[in-house]
C-alpha cells in the first residue's frame, strides 16, 4: 500500500492486544557513509548565525571543521552539552540551536582552532 513505509507491530503493556503501526523510519533518509571525506578546509572555523527557512527560529552553523564522521559527532556533542541546547550535524557542518556564537566560539579556541565569525 505505502511503498516507504515499513510495518511495526506495537503491544500494548496493560492488555494482550496488539496493533499495526507504520513508520517512516526506513524512508527517504540519507546518510553519509562512514567513510565519506569532509570537504577541503582552509584552516579556519566559521561561525554564522541563520534563521532562513526555520520558521524564525535561528541557529548557530559551524563550518570548516574538517572532522568527519564519529569526530564530528562527539565534538557536536560536547558544544550541545556546554551551550545547553539541541543541534544536529548535517553535511559536515554543526548546527547548534539558537544564537551562542560567543560561547562556541571560544571554546572552538580553547581547542585550538582558528575561529572567525560570518555572514552578517
Amino acid at each position: 500500500m505505502y511503498p516507504n513505509f515499513e510495518p511495526i507491530l506495537v503491544m500494548s503493556k496493560n492488555r494482550n492486544d496488539s496493533r499495526l503501526v507504520y513508520s517512516t523510519e526506513s524512508g527517504r533518509v540519507k546518510e553519509q557513509p562512514e567513510t565519506a571525506t569532509p570537504p577541503p578546509t582552509d584552516g579556519i572555523v566559521r561561525i554564522s548565525y541563520e534563521t532562513k527557512g526555520r520558521n524564525g527560529k535561528g541557529v548557530t552553523v559551524i563550518r570548516g571543521l574538517g572532522l568527519a564522521g564519529k569526530e564530528l559527532q562527539q565534538l557536536a556533542k560536547k558544544l550541545k552539552q556546554r551551550c545547553g541546547t539541541g543541534g544536529s550535524v548535517k553535511d559536515f557542518n554543526i548546527e547548534i540551536q539558537g544564537d551562542h556564537r560567543q560561547l562556541l566560539k571560544t571554546q572552538l579556541e580553547g581547542q585550538s582552532y582558528a575561529v572567525k565569525f560570518s555572514g552578517g
